[in-house]
Order: structure tokens, then C-alpha cells, then sequence
């Protein structure tokens, strides 16, 4: 399946700042770092909020990621549609990530005319620990 994105980072980016201001409510912590060929990279700059004791980034914090990520990912490719909704997403916590910035790359491993299911693989600050993964299901509203 060869799949050309039509939104580049800075679009994504943008489309996040205007019609989903409230990811960044408390800073800018998620940016898109890369689009390619059905693959979308974000990043995670954490902040106090998405720690929990214990020195560990939040389980919440990184289904958020895979979420927008994984988002982003179907965004890339069928353009700026706000109402593309999760329709299901599992998540499986592999290891417990240091606070810092964390990776995720998403993968489109289907986008048909009414659903897009994603892979969403989430890594540690030096790209070489698997954190956690997630496959997710977006429902995509009618052109």
C-alpha cells in the first residue's frame, strides 16, 4: 500500500494550534516531527504534569501520544479533517520510560474510505527502548 501524505510537519503542526488548542493548554508539549509515505513521527516534551511518583512518565500521558499521534498519522494522508475520531485504541505498556522526551511513530496500516487503522510504536529519548505500542481504529466522517 503506497500512501502519499498531502500535510507536511508545519501543516499538522498549524492544524493543531488552531483546531485542537487545547493539547498545548499547558505549554507546547507534542510536535510533529515527520510525515512520510503512511508514517507520522511526534514527539512528547514532558512537563511535571505527565510525570507520576515513582519518576515514570504517566499511562495516561502516553496513551495521549499514541492517540495524537496515530491521529496525526490519518490526518497526514486524508488532509485536515477534525472530525476523524478514535474509535478504539489498545495500548500495551512495555517498560517504564525516565522522564523526558519520548518518540512515536505511527504507521497506517489501512486507510479506507470510512475507517483508518494505526500502529503506534512509542520510544524512549535515544530511540532505542520500545516503551509502550498501540494499534488504533480512527472513524473517518463522509467527504
Amino acid at each position: 500500500m503506497e500512501l502519499t501524505p498531502i500535510m507536511d510537519p508545519e501543516a499538522l503542526n498549524r492544524f493543531l494550534e488552531t483546531d485542537f488548542p487545547q493539547l498545548h493548554k499547558d505549554g507546547k508539549v507534542f510536535e510533529v516531527m515527520a510525515v512520510g509515505p503512511g508514517t507520522v513521527t511526534m514527539r512528547l516534551m514532558p512537563n511535571d504534569r505527565h510525570l507520576r511518583p515513582g519518576g515514570t512518565i504517566s499511562g495516561p500521558t502516553l496513551f495521549s501520544l499514541a492517540d495524537v499521534g496515530a491521529w496525526c498519522a490519518v490526518l497526514a494522508h486524508i488532509g485536515p479533517v477534525a472530525l476523524a475520531v478514535t474509535t478504539n485504541l489498545n495500548i500495551n505498556f512495555l517498560r517504564k520510560p525516565a522522564p523526558g522526551p519520548l518518540s512515536c511513530t505511527c504507521r497506517l496500516l489501512k486507510l479506507g474510505k470510512r475507517l483508518a487503522v494505526v500502529d503506534a510504536s512509542i520510544f524512549d529519548a535515544d530511540g532505542e527502548d520500545l516503551v509502550a505500542h498501540a494499534t488504533a481504529t480512527y472513524s473517518i466522517p463522509p467527504r
